[in-house]
């Protein structure tokens, strides 16, 4: 109990010093064992990367070689993300019953078999059974990649480890466009099946790899296992006193007594999701319900402002911009593919530096300006197709680059870190299966629809609607979304209580000056105060 007291003291300070910083080294180490699990979880989302990325490009030789519609392309493309809700709406429950790391098996098994099937298709119906399997893997490895990545991670730099997962579907989306790019010289029977069937590789590798993680501590402690929950944490925070710290709040918020310190303990019969979907949907709190109108929101917004039309039909964006050689096509995509991972990299290093809030809102005002240039273009090009138009064609080309860049920088990353750390541990996993469901609608509505409304408000049409998207995803973002850097995964029930925006612009201005809401004067991050 001292050294527990101690632990508290050090971070949430005695009640003659209540808001003292939680001490680290004065040269702060990455812990690495907490960076080799994030980077093994977050692998994951490659699954759904590759998948995105690959079937862009695939999509061009699966219309020519099946002979389907433009209608029969969108339905392909788009209902992965549909049938990923099976998953995603399965693996909060599935998560809790057989915890985050076997999860994370079970995902990639399930993509494994989709994607030989894809591979192996010898029609449209067929196809479409192994996107069905495979969307449902591509759900499970969306949903718990980043609560797992969160619920390892300390607080000074978990804003770095989650953005991870993003970072990987960034990748496996490079490795798709590299896929349709080397696959395309193949003979056209034969190229697409290729670039769908090896996406099982990355598949195997992984469930292999996640089997050396440990077990989510969070996980563990649900489950009353309190020894390996503390040997998890001991390797995983900056100190020992964080990690009594840690292990201290996950304790309290699975109403497990503070004095229990046995191996194994009793733990309520609220370990396994039972009344969680009252509390979160029936009956919430007035800081759960804020916390749920944030995830909704912001995992609504994301795929809404126009980047799964962009990713998934980049092609056809490039050949109504004027580009008519599918190789070049390819080429371009690939540009694409591979600023997007560049930029997405360089926001894991900004996220905890700068904070979620202000890249959110600098990213969607980025995409909103990008997006208004790029239907400008493509109207140009649209309005006059007997004149020579390159200027507009290089608009389009470089605004896309500039789009995903802006997207990859902010919107694309701290969508996933934000929602893995925002919700309560006790609807944690249900929390973020719902909010990941809303994403995996929208962007199955959007990929389902661009083509047919293209057809209607025309191409330039369609990406000023995603530009007017733009900017209502900036209001929630500034109105609805508190900062979270620097806070514990056990305060942000607190912060959501009491969070306005008025009074956030204000704090903003004092930071300006000198005052800091989330860091201390001397760089220690500032974990929270008991209220």
């Amino acid at each position: 109990m001292a050294a527990l007291e101690a632990g508290r003291n050090a971070a949430y300070g005695s009640p003659e010093n209540p808001k003292p910083a939680f001490k680290s080294p004065e040269k702060r180490r990455t812990n690495k064992y907490a960076l080799c699990c994030a980077t093994l979880a977050s692998m994951s989302s490659v699954l759904l990367g590759y998948d995105i990325g690959v079937m862009s490009g695939a999509a061009l030789s699966i219309k020519e070689d099946l002979h389907i519609s433009d209608t029969q392309i969108e339905i392909l493309i788009g209902t992965l993300s549909i049938y990923s809700l099976i998953g995603s709406a399965a693996a909060g429950r599935t998560s809790d019953w057989i915890g985050r790391r076997y999860t994370i098996v079970f995902a990639a098994v399930i993509f494994f078999v989709g994607a030989l099937m894809m591979g192996l298709a010898i029609n449209y119906a067929f196809l479409m059974v192994g996107r069905f399997v495979a969307g449902i893997g591509v759900g499970y490895a969306l949903m718990i990649a980043p609560v797992y990545t969160a619920e390892v991670s300390p607080a000074s730099y978990r804003g770095f480890l989650t953005s991870f997962p993003e970072v990987f579907i960034n990748f496996g989306v490079l490795l798709g466009y590299v896929s349709n790019y080397a696959f395309d010289k193949l003979p056209l029977h034969l190229g697409w099946r290729l670039m769908l069937g090896v996406g099982a590789i990355p598949s195997v590798l992984l469930g292999i790899c996640v089997l050396t993680m440990p077990e989510s501590p969070r996980w563990l402690v649900m489950q009353g296992r309190l020894g390996d929950a503390k040997r998890v944490l001991d390797k995983t925070s900056d100190s020992k006193e964080e990690a009594l710290l840690r292990l201290a709040d996950i304790k309290e918020a699975a109403r497990i007594p503070e004095e229990c310190n046995d191996e194994i303990v009793a733990v309520p019969k609220l370990s396994h999701g039972e009344g969680v979907w009252k509390e979160l949907l029936l009956r919430p709190t007035p800081s759960v319900r804020r916390v749920l109108i944030a995830a909704v929101g912001i995992h609504f917004f994301q795929p809404a402002t126009g980047i799964g039309a962009v990713v998934l039909y980049s092609p056809r964006i490039f050949e109504k911009a004027g580009i008519t050689s599918k190789s070049k096509k390819l080429a371009a995509t690939v540009a694409v593919g591979f600023t997007k991972t560049i930029f997405v990299l360089v926001a894991t290093f900004f996220v905890d530096k700068f904070g979620r809030r202000p890249l959110l809102l600098s990213s969607v005002g980025g995409m909103t300006i990008s997006l208004v240039s790029i239907g400008f273009g493509l109207t140009m090009v649209d309005t006059h197709p007997h004149e020579n138009m390159g200027w507009a064609m290089a608009l389009c080309v470089t605004m896309v680059m500039v789009y995903v860049a802006f997207y990859a920088i902010g919107v694309g990353p701290v969508t996933w870190v934000y929602c893995s750390e925002i919700f309560p541990l006790r609807l944690r996993a249900q929390g973020s299966s719902f909010a990941v469901a809303v994403n995996l609608v929208t962007a199955g509505v959007q990929a389902m629809t661009f083509i047919s409304l293209y057809k209607v408000i025309t191409i330039g049409g369609v990406f000023f609607l995603y530009a007017g998207i733009g900017t209502l995803a900036f209001i929630f973002f500034f109105v609805f979304l508190p900062e979270t850097r620097g806070k514990t995964l056990e305060e942000m029930e607190g912060v959501f209580g009491k969070f306005n925006w008025r009074a956030s612009l204000n704090n903003n201005k004092g930071t300006s000056q000198g005052k800091q809401a989330t860091a201390t004067t001397n760089g220690d991050v500032q974990l929270g105060t008991r209220g």
